[in-house]
Parts: C-alpha cells; sequence; structure tokens
C-alpha cells in the first residue's frame, strides 16, 4: 500500500515586508452559496485554520498549553473586510503576518487572495479577496487574559524580527514552494 496523505500544511516565508506564513485551500462546493460565491463566514474558517497552521509549525503547542490548564488562544478583536468574491473550485493563498507582540496577546494581519497560477516556479498571488486584521489574546481556563508562556513570547519575537527558530528556514521562497 502506498503511503497516505498527511493533512494540508502551510509553509513560511519572507517579502520585502518581512516574514509571513503562507497556507492554501481550495474553494470547494461546501463553502459555497447557492450562486457559486463562496459564504462570507468560510474566510473566517480559512484564516483560523491558517494561523492554527502557523502555530503548529512554528512548535507552540496549544494543546499541550490547554490540557496542562495554562490556557489558550482566543479571538478578541477581528476586523475584516471583502475585497472581491472566491468561486467554486478557486484555488486560495492565505497569508499571515505577526504585526504585534503583546504580553498577553498577538495582531495578525491575513490575507486571502486568489491564486494566479505559477511562474517561473513561483506561485502567482492574484486578487485581494479579503483581508482581516486579528488580535488573539491568550486567557486563563476561567477566561481572564493572561500572560501568554514565555517560550512562546520568545518565538514568536523572533518570527516578527525575521530570525527562524532553527526548526524553520524563513529564506525567501525557492522555485515550486508557495
Amino acid at each position: 500500500m502506498n503511503a497516505l496523505p498527511l493533512p494540508p500544511s502551510g509553509c513560511f516565508a519572507t517579502d520585502d515586508d518581512g516574514p509571513l506564513h503562507l497556507y492554501a485551500v481550495r474553494a470547494y462546493f461546501e463553502d459555497t452559496d447557492l450562486s457559486g460565491v463562496v459564504y462570507h463566514a468560510n474566510y473566517l474558517r480559512w484564516f483560523e485554520r491558517a494561523r492554527s497552521d502557523m502555530l503548529r509549525l512554528l512548535n507552540v503547542d496549544q494543546r499541550a498549553a490547554q490540557e496542562a490548564g495554562e490556557g489558550a488562544f482566543a479571538v478578541a478583536d477581528m476586523a475584516i473586510r471583502f475585497a472581491a468574491p472566491a468561486r467554486l473550485d478557486d484555488d486560495v493563498l492565505i497569508e499571515t503576518r505577526i504585526e504585534e507582540l503583546g504580553a498577553a496577546s498577538i495582531r495578525l494581519v491575513q490575507a486571502a487572495f486568489r491564486r494566479a497560477g505559477v511562474e517561473k516556479g513561483a506561485v502567482q498571488k492574484g486578487a485581494l479577496l479579503a483581508q482581516a486584521t486579528v488580535r488573539v489574546g491568550f486567557v486563563a481556563p476561567d477566561g481572564r487574559p493572561r500572560r501568554q508562556p514565555a517560550p512562546w513570547r520568545s518565538i514568536f519575537a523572533q518570527f516578527l524580527a525575521g530570525h527562524a527558530p532553527a526548526s524553520l528556514d524563513l529564506r525567501p521562497n525557492q522555485p515550486g514552494t508557495p
């Protein structure tokens, strides 16, 4: 038997604006309304999936923190602007950047782009579909804000400064990667 497929995963990259996380999704029938346009709430799901994947790739173990009774991240604030519709079967690229790091929270900017294709081995971004600014706070099990774990803050600070933890490669995209 052949190896079974792994769940989708994103990757890290850098551009002129600094380090970012990229995550690809496809608009399936379940994501659309009757007219074949992606329902607005699905962008929130895609953004959440991309944020969770970024944390996983940064070795931020949310599940262990929650099971140990330390707490978890919760969305505290979000502003979203819809620019153009995604449609059934579109390839969509979610871009996530850390904008600000606080003791108990992180502000991120996320954008969804229609994937325009691949040119010279590099993925080309197409039209901006939606953009969100999201602030996630670390909260204790009782729901009160608390400082996020120090190792996590260190990881985020390294990423924000463009310095990868030892296990990551933040060099500019290589041919054939998103």
